[in-house]
C-alpha cells in the first residue's frame, strides 16, 4: 500500500458545512481527474501534476489533528480522489485518529472505488448524465460502463451515500435530465439530489420549471433540490 504522505494534494478547506450534509468537516482536494466535463468547477485539479507550491499531506496532518474533537471528519474530494494510490492509506490514517471519512467521486473507476469503500463512512456519487449523453459530457468513452458499475457497488456497499447531479440546461437540457431520471429509476434509485449548476465563466443558475420537477419526482420519489 502506498503511504499517505504520497497523496497528491491540490487544496485544503479547513472547515465546511456544505460538503458532508449535517457534518462539520475539513475537505482535502486530491489532484488529478481523467474526465473533462465542460462545466467542471475545479478545472485546476484535472491535471495529474500537483502544484509545485501545493500543500503536502504531511503538512495537513498537523492541521486536522489539532481539530480532533471539533471536526466530525474529513472529506476527500477532487479531482477524482479514488485514482490516487495513496488514498487508502490516508483514509485509514484518518479513521485511526478517530475521525469519520467521506468521499466525493464520479465513479471514474469502479475498481479503484471498490478498494476504498470499506474505509468510508459516507460518500457522494456524482451521476453526470444518462448513458447516451455521458461520453460527450465527460470526454471519456468508458464512462458509461464505469458509472453503472460504480452505482451498483455503492448500492451494495452498506455505506451511507448520496447520489447527485449538477444540472444546467446548457449541458443537460430538461429532456436529457428526464432520461437520466428514467435510467436511475431503472437501477432502483429512490433518493437523488439535483444541484443547480452555473455555466463556466459565470452567469445565474437555471431554475427548473415545476412541471419538470413533478415529472422527475414521478420517477425518483425522494428527489431533493439544492
Amino acid at each position: 500500500m502506498v503511504v499517505a504522505d504520497a497523496l497528491s494534494v491540490g487544496g485544503f478547506e479547513p472547515f465546511s458545512t456544505q460538503d458532508w450534509p449535517g457534518r462539520l468537516a475539513a475537505v482535502v482536494f486530491v489532484q488529478g481527474c481523467p474526465w473533462r466535463c465542460s462545466y467542471c468547477h475545479n478545472p485546476g485539479l484535472q491535471s495529474q501534476c500537483a502544484p509545485k507550491a501545493g500543500v503536502r499531506w504531511a503538512d495537513l496532518r498537523a492541521r486536522w489533528r489539532t481539530r480532533i474533537g471539533l471536526l466530525d471528519g474529513l472529506v476527500f474530494s477532487g479531482g477524482e480522489p479514488t485514482l490516487d494510490p495513496a488514498l487508502p492509506s490516508a483514509l485509514a490514517e484518518v479513521r485511526e485518529a478517530g475521525l469519520a471519512t467521506a468521499l466525493h467521486t464520479a465513479g471514474v473507476s469502479a475498481a479503484h472505488l471498490s478498494r476504498v469503500l470499506p474505509l468510508l463512512d459516507w460518500l457522494a456519487l456524482d451521476i453526470k448524465a444518462a448513458p447516451p449523453q455521458l461520453p460527450a459530457l465527460t470526454g471519456a468513452p468508458g464512462s458509461v460502463r464505469e458509472t453503472a458499475r460504480a452505482l451498483q457497488l455503492v448500492q451494495q456497499s452498506g455505506v451511507a451515500y448520496e447520489l447527485r447531479t449538477t444540472w444546467h440546461p446548457r449541458w443537460l437540457p430538461e429532456p436529457a435530465l428526464l432520461m437520466l431520471a428514467d435510467w436511475l429509476a431503472s437501477h432502483g434509485v429512490q433518493r437523488w439530489v439535483l444541484q443547480a449548476g452555473r455555466p463556466p465563466g459565470g452567469g445565474p443558475a437555471a431554475a427548473l420549471a415545476a412541471s419538470w420537477r413533478e415529472a422527475l419526482k414521478a420517477r425518483v420519489p425522494q428527489l431533493s433540490f439544492r
